[in-house]
């Protein structure tokens, strides 16, 4: 069988496997930005324990997927490095497995959990007797580091849904068993060593020992922050910075799970088989009035009269505008909505990133000179004359909207800088501009190992809109997302904590709403199209989801329904 890997063409033998391929043309590196972790071919991703010319994996459907892929590609095949993002994700999932199992061996019968992943670090919190403790991660990383060096080859395995339902259910995993549950396919891969079994829905690495670049350290309680290569160095690690403002978000999240006994989704799917969905949007749509009511109140005691609110990509910017809006009046204030779209400078005078394309995500997008000087005229009582951003013409013009704000005005300006300190005037009191930062945090967990990302949700959410709102198709929104999250990790996330406040605006059930809008988009997806990959990764997630149509159920004030339509602040507008 003719090969070409990375441009490299060969021939391979019966029972070589790429990883032996690739060390045989000598593409493999010790360091790990140039290290290879899994293999392309005709878009999806292979383990580089595959064998090429292996006819048939351990079922005919596994070995129809193999065949394809090889056939579609023509014995093309490209080499997956950390440096981008499905090589991070197969990073990632080798760290998982290596994680619990050291959580194995040293507290058997402990239950560790996934939490959240924040920048360039993993939270994992450690349930057992005595409490799990800073004390105790000199030990934890002693024993990962152990897993590491001694270089386990990981192999997946597949097995039937339900010995895989039996084996999670005696070992322990009550989660994953229930999970499991909800498969329709009567088949599951894991991947085993020794007496433990686990699964991260996808690819991992080889062996334990291409995790050559971590560190770990203690979240100061029952936990620890596995801390991943910098991703501008991936040979050095990525310094450690504390969260405690999204740390805090996502306590507050934890303990709402508690509150309406959904943490995982197999309890969202029990809720939805239960009839009892309506009562979950009700309690979580009460939930997110609270914090807007707690949020409007905060920015009285400031005596605030600007609100810079922002947000990445689809978490919901403009609906939580509008609610804070209708909280700042019930408290007797006259808010003035401001979009920093506005101030996006005239097309022709962005200059395109070094791909020829135009960075929509780059600060100076933004007319950021002008904004300051019309933020400080407001905040000394002047007038000022509101532009306006023309998307069809791609130019800012000037309205004849004048504002000038009185006693009772606040602003509140929307957009994804919101938080980029150049958008502070520097004679500005700062004691008068009250920062709020909006994301899509979902605290809902597949299980206890796996975590829904926070761009999950956010990617879904953009998906619906986009096709609801200007017939985009998925391919052409994932398309542009690489680019977004780029932009959104250059110029949003540094400044995330520098919010006076952070507010979560998913909502528990809206997986399960989700799903019914975007899986016939989803499905309709061919093998042949370049995003195919990403497409089946979504659908791996959403297969576990039970569709809900809860239909007036949902609020027209809700954050959803700025992705889902029959938004009432739109309608307003529109009038």
């Amino acid at each position: 069988m003719n090969l070409w890997i990375d441009g490299h063409a060969t021939e391979a033998t019966p029972g070589e496997s790429l990883l032996e391929i690739v060390r045989r043309l000598g593409l493999d590196h010790p360091q790990l930005s140039q290290r290879p972790l899994a293999a392309r071919i005709a878009g999806e991703t292979f383990t580089l324990n595959y064998i090429p010319r292996r006819l048939r994996d351990e079922t005919p459907d596994g070995a129809v997927s193999v065949r394809r892929a090889m056939e579609a590609s023509g014995g093309r095949i490209s080499l997956i490095r950390y440096t981008e993002p499905r090589g991070k994700r197969v990073y990632t999932r080798t760290v998982q497995f290596v994680l619990f199992l050291a959580v194995r061996r040293l507290y058997p019968g402990a239950i560790a959990k996934m939490n959240f992943t924040v920048g360039d670090t993993l939270n994992v919190t450690i349930e057992k007797t005595p409490a799990f403790s800073p004390a105790d991660v000199p030990a934890l990383k002693a024993q990962v580091a152990h897993l590491i060096q001694a270089d386990i080859p990981l192999h997946r395995k597949r097995i039937s849904t339900q010995e895989a339902i039996a084996a999670f259910a005696a070992d322990g995993q009550e989660d994953k068993a229930r999970l499991l549950a909800w498969r329709k396919a009567p088949y599951f891969d894991v991947y085993a060593y020794e007496d433990y079994m686990d699964y991260f829905y996808g690819e991992m690495a080889p062996s334990t020992g291409y995790l050559s670049v971590w560190d770990m350290v203690s979240d100061g309680g029952s936990g620890v922050q596995f801390c991943f290569p910098n991703p501008a160095d991936p040979d050095q690690v990525a310094e450690y910075r504390e969260r405690p403002n999204f740390s805090a978000v996502f306590a507050e999240s934890g303990r709402w799970c508690a509150l309406m006994d959904c943490d995982t989704v197999a309890d969202l799917n029990d809720l939805v088989q239960q009839g009892r969905l309506g009562e979950l949007i009700r309690v979580n749509e009460a939930l997110h009035e609270r914090s807007f009511s707690q949020i409007a109140d905060q920015i009285l005691e400031r005596h605030a009269k600007a609100v810079l609110l922002a947000g990445p990509s689809s978490s919901g910017k403009t609906t939580s505008a509008n609610r804070l809006a209708v909280q700042l009046r019930v408290r007797g204030k006259r808010p003035i909505l401001i979009s920093l779209d506005d101030y996006y400078r005239d097309r022709d005078q962005i200059a395109p990133g070094p791909d020829g394309k135009l960075d929509l995500e780059h600060i100076n997008t933004i007319d950021t000179s002008l904004f300051r000087q019309q933020l400080s005229q407001l905040l000394q009582g002047e007038t000022i004359l509101l532009p306006r951003f023309d998307f069809l013409t791609g130019r800012r013009v000037m309205t004849d909207r004048h504002l000038q704000l009185n006693q009772d005005s606040i602003i509140i300006v929307e957009g994804l800088h919101g938080l980029n300190p150049a958008l502070l005037p520097e004679n500005v009191d700062k004691s008068l501009v009250f920062r709020m930062y909006v994301s899509a945090l979902l605290p809902l967990n597949l299980d206890n190992h796996n975590r829904i990302p926070t761009s999950y949700l956010r990617l879904l959410r953009r998906i619906v809109r986009d096709y609801e709102t200007r017939g985009a198709t998925v391919s052409h929104t994932l398309s542009m997302w690489d680019s977004v999250r780029r932009g959104e990790g250059r110029w949003i996330f540094p400044y995330q904590e520098n919010a006076d406040v952070i507010f979560n605006s998913s909502l528990l059930y809206e997986l399960a709403v989700l799903k019914k809008h975007i899986f016939p988009l989803l499905n309709a997806v061919t093998w042949e199209d370049p995003y195919y990959e990403e497409v089946r990764s979504i659908v791996k997630v959403l297969n576990y989801v039970q569709e809900a149509d809860p239909g007036d159920e949902i609020p027209p004030t809700s954050l959803l329904r700025e992705f889902i339509g029959g938004n009432s602040f739109y309608r307003q507008e529109k009038k």
